[in-house]
């Protein structure tokens, strides 16, 4: 009785180091870098809107599963920029996802030596989009002046509001000032260009980027109210350039039950695809949709939506994808 009990212990203990050793090596597997990177290039270091998915409070089945079963790929919208010939990264965007974005594009610049970027550009005041400088002051890795790019309002919110201002003074961060429209060179292979768009400005404005690299030229806009509220002809826009990260939140006004859409204005990506029904092909396969809300149907890539933006000519963006900049 008892070597059969000795068995089945033996047995259970076997599976379950089986299973523990199983479950190890998938987080060791999601945890691994993509490849280091040769040319000068965008990473796709974020594809969600600020909250996240799955998003605080959700009960809809877009969050459910993923509460108990998270998606390592389900990060806050973000752009990584790495100039191996020059040995130099930088982020857009400092979102709550920025300890790992920080740590994926380190790892993707093998010749890194330190775990904050050359420096973080910032579009705007709303949570996902500057809300992970936090991880930079003292109660986290207490940085050394990791220079942060900001628009005149953007940098006084930082100045004067706490905790943010904590950073400035203990030298966590050292604010680099931007103007609208006035380009930034960051190395000899590439510039910055930010430009303002409308938005909920409660605390600063907002802006794009055009990012310049050798070869090709980027334009980034993960928020905007409406193209038609811009006084920059969109399509124009796109014409100048070879991808195209666009505001994507909503795939159309019928996806929030709960709230007034009409207080969070985006373009829909509905409203997007009619705009540019008229883009030649090449045009159309500039254009990048990015910035999902968690109810966006264009996350799950096998959605009929999904196949209607692709069988359009579009393209949707996914955390890992690299471009040649």
């Amino acid at each position: 009785m008892m070597k059969r009990l000795y068995i089945v212990i033996i047995v259970v203990l076997v599976f379950s180091a089986c299973t523990q050793s199983s479950l190890q090596k998938k987080e060791i597997e999601e945890q691994k870098p993509l490849n280091t990177i040769t040319q000068t290039s965008i990473i796709l270091l974020g594809t969600l809107q600020d909250g996240g998915s799955p998003h605080a409070g959700c009960k809809k089945n877009c969050c459910k599963n993923l509460f108990q079963n998270p998606d390592p790929t389900r990060k806050v919208v973000s752009l990584g920029i790495i100039d191996p010939e020059n040995k130099k990264s930088f982020l857009f965007e400092a979102t709550p996802d920025l300890p790992t974005q920080m740590k994926q594009l380190k790892n993707l610049s093998s010749f890194a030596e330190k775990e904050t970027p050359d420096g973080i550009f910032l579009t705007h005041a709303h949570i996902g989009h500057y809300a992970g400088l936090m991880f930079l002051g003292k109660e986290a890795m207490s940085a050394k002046e990791t220079r942060v790019y900001a628009m005149p309002r953007m940098k006084v919110f930082l100045e004067q509001n706490g905790p943010w201002q904590q950073l400035v003074t203990l030298n966590n961060i050292s604010l680099q000032p931007l103007q609208d429209s006035v380009t930034v060179q960051l190395t000899p292979n590439i510039t910055v260009m930010p430009f303002t768009v409308p938005h909920r400005d409660e605390y600063s404005e907002t802006v794009g980027y055009t990012i310049k690299g050798t070869n090709k030229t980027a334009l980034f806009i993960p928020d905007i109210d409406k193209w038609e509220k811009w006084d920059t002809d969109v399509i124009t826009a796109i014409t100048k350039v070879d991808y195209a990260f666009i505001d994507a939140t909503f795939y159309d006004g019928e996806e929030l039950n709960n709230r007034d859409i009409s207080q969070i204005p985006h373009p829909f990506v509905v409203e997007s695809m009619e705009k540019f029904k008229h883009l030649s092909a090449a045009e159309k396969d500039k254009i990048y949709f990015i910035h999902f809300n968690h109810t966006n149907p264009l996350l799950n890539l096998q959605s009929e939506q999904a196949k209607t933006v692709l069988a359009n000519g579009f393209h949707i963006a996914e955390y890992g994808m690299v471009l040649g900049l």
